[in-house]
């Protein structure tokens, strides 16, 4: 392994992992101590496994706090979706794998696609910083993101005070339109989320490993066993890049 890889992606001899505790899909356990399990985690292992060096997790509940410590030197990859607004301090490889956004309307909505959802006057619930949340502030012209701390939340609120749409991850959706009796989901995706690894921006030499190694992953089948290892539904192995 190159000294100038390790020097960026292990500089105290560990791999130091961000990881997003709040993505149901990619973290959906904890070990004896308490450690985060799950198809991130086992990533980051994977990665800290050809670097020659063991793996530490850093937890963040939400993936806002974790891209805002990019480059503080609170961790040395991140695992996370990759999104422009983040990759302006974080380099990301090529997705992993990729999960459907979409969005979820209440009993009755006359809304019958995707693109009937940006217009004045509608609520969209969503959680904060989410990157979905992040496509939308690009995104949506008309209508109103009403943003909350966190997936539960912004069902709450979605239900509370009778929002005319929630957006979030399909797997997520089909679960709470089970909850709300006439809630369907609208067909189709407004985007979905590439889950990559990321770096500070500095470390090129870095960024070029963590890209390779993605590809690799996705090629070999890793992503995939990890996956189907976990009993992820809703967790697609994204297309090479």
């Amino acid at each position: 392994m190159s000294p100038e890889i390790l020097a960026q992606l292990a500089p105290t001899g560990v791999l130091r992992a961000g990881i997003n505790l709040s993505n149901f899909l990619l973290v959906t356990g904890r070990g004896p101590a308490g450690e985060p399990q799950g198809v991130a985690p086992d990533m980051a292992r994977a990665i800290a496994d050809r670097l020659g060096v063991p793996v530490r997790y850093v937890p963040y509940p939400r993936p806002g706090e974790l891209a805002d410590a990019a480059g503080t030197g609170a961790w040395d990859i991140g695992l996370i979706g990759a999104e422009p607004q983040r990759a302006e301090k974080i380099a990301f490889s090529p997705a992993y794998c990729e999960i459907e956004a979409s969005v979820l309307v209440p009993a009755g909505s006359p809304l019958t696609s995707l693109a009937e959802i940006d217009r004045p006057g509608l609520r969209i619930a969503v959680a904060a910083r989410s990157a979905y949340d992040l496509w939308l502030e690009r995104n949506i012209r008309h209508a109103t993101l009403v943003r909350t701390e966190s997936i539960d939340s912004s069902f709450t609120r979605f239900v509370e005070e009778g929002l005319e749409a929630l957006a979030g991850l399909r797997p997520r959706l089909l679960s709470d339109a089970e909850a709300l009796p006439g809630a369907r989901i609208l067909e189709g995706r407004f985007m979905a989320v590439q889950q990559a690894i990321g770096t500070a921006r500095a470390n090129t030499a870095g960024a070029a490993f963590l890209r390779d190694f993605a590809e690799e992953a996705k090629a070999s089948g890793l992503v995939a066993e990890l996956i189907a290892r976990h009993g992820v539904r809703g967790l697609s192995v994204a297309p090479a890049a």
